[in-house]
């Protein structure tokens, strides 16, 4: 099947980061593999950070179908692209049908992208390992894939939740790709899931180490991480924010946590 749509959909993208001028640093490309299955795995901060999270794979000649929440589906301008590009619709309440086109896709050798936060963080650091979905662990595990953990920061400066957005030129975009991971001989999904969270934490924290525009005052920075001096959100806080999104997502009654 023809990718031409995707092609067109990137060179638009990468055009838009000109026009931002978007300070792209992407590393560790050569990590992921050039043929054969892989599954991406990815922090979530943005609501366009797919955009630059397929940048390393695009360096490699390839392409991400990401799996992405299904109202994107619905929406009359998102739905043709994304069916275009063959991403992967997944509905929160019955994630089967999803998982199973995933495997699909791999078994084909194609690349496919999970955010195994499920949902864009309010902290903008990675969230607490019990927060992790298994499902990219599940998909390598049945597949044999390597498990690629792929992070990014700085593109929540530009449009987040809240929402905040932002054309301010001349952001700073950290993106860097990880060691695959590989199942362990009897290693449970659970344990490849919390391998992947150490590998995850330990490269936003690197791209945060290297940012190049540390706010002067970070306690008035919105989008500066907490645990980091920063206005955001703390963990326990940003957990609350991320559940009540979720919930008016799916149009169900928010309930604090106790």
């Amino acid at each position: 099947m023809s990718d031409v749509l995707y092609r067109v959909v990137i060179r638009v993208a990468r055009g838009l980061f000109r026009v931002l001028g978007l300070r792209l640093d992407v590393r560790g490309a050569e990590r992921l593999p050039v043929t054969g299955p892989v599954v991406l795995a990815a922090n979530h901060s943005s609501f366009v950070d797919f955009m630059v999270v397929g940048l390393p794979a695009d360096e490699r000649g390839r392409l991400v179908r990401f799996m992405a929440k299904e109202s994107v589906f619905r929406s009359a301008t998102g739905g043709p692209l994304m069916r275009g590009m063959r991403h992967i619709p997944v509905d929160r309440r019955s994630g089967t049908a999803a998982a199973l086109r995933a495997r699909r896709a791999l078994l084909a050798g194609e690349m496919v992208g999970v955010y195994p936060e499920a949902t864009i963080g309010h902290a903008f650091t990675l969230k607490a390992r019990s927060d992790l979905t298994r499902g990219a662990a599940h998909l390598a595990i049945a597949t044999g894939a390597p498990l690629v953990p792929v992070a990014h920061w700085g593109l929540h400066r530009v449009f987040t939740v809240g929402p905040r957005w932002s054309l301010r030129r001349g952001r700073w975009v950290g993106i860097q790709v990880g060691q695959p991971l590989y199942r362990l001989p009897g290693e449970t999904p659970a344990e490849l899931t919390g391998r992947l969270h150490d590998a995850l934490r330990e490269l936003v924290e690197g791209l945060l180490d290297r940012y190049p525009d540390v706010p002067a005052d970070p306690s008035r920075a919105w989008w500066w991480p907490a645990h980091r001096g920063g206005a955001a959100p703390a963990p326990d806080a940003a957990r609350e924010l991320d559940r009540r999104a979720v919930a008016e997502a799916d149009g169900v009654p928010y309930v604090r946590s106790a």
